[in-house]
């Protein structure tokens, strides 16, 4: 009934039975054609006229920019802080699909994640200082009566699933090519014409 308080584990087995009625029938159909799981995500970002780019975003336009210790002022996204922030969401789903499934009540939550740099490596200040993140950590404050034992599992199990953890700790190959038309590529062109 409306407005009727509801018991929080009987919303995790409704949400179980969802989550279970989304899944089953693709993990069925990976089973059986195993080529039908694997997909390709899509990210671009297009120059601005500034030292900015744009992307588009599931929830609307980001512009991301300089970091202020790069030299930014603050006010545009910063790629370093969207790749914690893609983590910690990552992180947060995946917790939160595998607490479903084990039929762990999570009655609220946070995901924090915090990551090392050294600027003077992207400025090209010292050759020995590391361009990139060096340590990242993330801290999970759940509220649950679950167990020890089941929050070990829970975290494992959110660990070995989470797409964006698995990546940062078993990095892929990385290519990058080039399309478009550079100087010595439009001077070539105008000396054969």
């Amino acid at each position: 009934m409306p407005g009727e308080a509801r018991n929080p584990m009987q919303r995790k087995a409704m949400e179980r039975a969802d989550l279970r009625s989304a899944q089953d029938p693709l993990k069925e159909r990976y089973r059986r054609e195993p080529t039908s799981a694997l997909g390709t995500l899509h990210a671009e970002a297009s120059l601005d006229d500034e030292i900015s780019v744009s992307l588009q975003t599931w929830s609307g336009p980001v512009t991301a920019g300089l970091h202020p210790g790069t030299g930014g002022d603050g006010s545009l996204a910063c790629s370093g802080d969207m790749l914690l922030e893609a983590l910690a969401a990552c992180t947060g789903v995946t917790l939160l699909a595998v607490a479903t499934s084990l039929r762990i009540a999570i009655r609220s939550g946070t995901v924090r994640v915090e990551g090392d740099l050294d600027f003077r490596g992207t400025l090209g200040v010292s050759g020995d200082a590391p361009v990139g993140f060096t340590d990242i950590r993330m801290e999970l404050e759940l509220e649950t009566d679950a167990t020890d034992e089941q929050l070990d599992r829970l975290i494992q199990s959110t660990e070995r699933y989470c797409v964006v953890y698995q990546t940062l700790a078993q990095p892929p190959s990385v290519t990058v090519s080039r399309r478009g038309r550079g100087s010595e590529d439009s001077a070539r062109t105008e000396a054969r014409t």
